[in-house]
């Protein structure tokens, strides 16, 4: 069973984040089935260079249509798209160092930050934007 399933109170009723926000979905799943399968701590590196990857075409997406769209609240998103790019950078060179085993923290914090950023913060671009006929 997926750690989180994609479900309709996620979409931001735009159809290309919504799909993007699937694959972030997807990696949190990658991640929980490694770990159920033993192989956590390994996929570990493999899961957060793809976050890394696939959060930084996401976010430029999302901020490309906001800035062309007028979204008047675009820095402060930003500002936060920043803040968790930092986050999972730490992560990234933590696991890197051998410091620690980050699977569980790493999984709890994507999910969080998912269910968080999404329900809140691209719900209101999602909203600005149908409103500009953009779905």
């Amino acid at each position: 069973m997926a750690v989180m399933e994609w479900s309709p109170v996620l979409s931001v009723k735009v159809k290309k984040f919504d799909d993007q926000h699937k694959k972030l979905v997807d990696l949190l799943n990658q991640l929980h089935d490694a770990m159920k399968a033993g192989q956590g701590n390994a996929m570990l590196g493999v899961v957060l260079q793809s976050l890394i990857t696939y959060t930084a075409t996401h976010f430029k997406d999302e901020e490309q249509v906001m800035q062309a769209n007028g979204y008047p609240d675009l820095a402060r998103h930003k500002g936060e798209h920043e803040k968790l790019v930092k986050q999972v950078l730490d992560l990234q060179q933590k696991f890197q160092s051998g410091s620690s085993v980050l699977t569980l923290t790493v999984m709890s914090f994507l999910k969080d930050w998912l269910v968080t950023h999404i329900q809140g913060e691209d719900k209101k671009y999602g909203v600005f934007l149908n409103a500009k006929g953009i779905s």
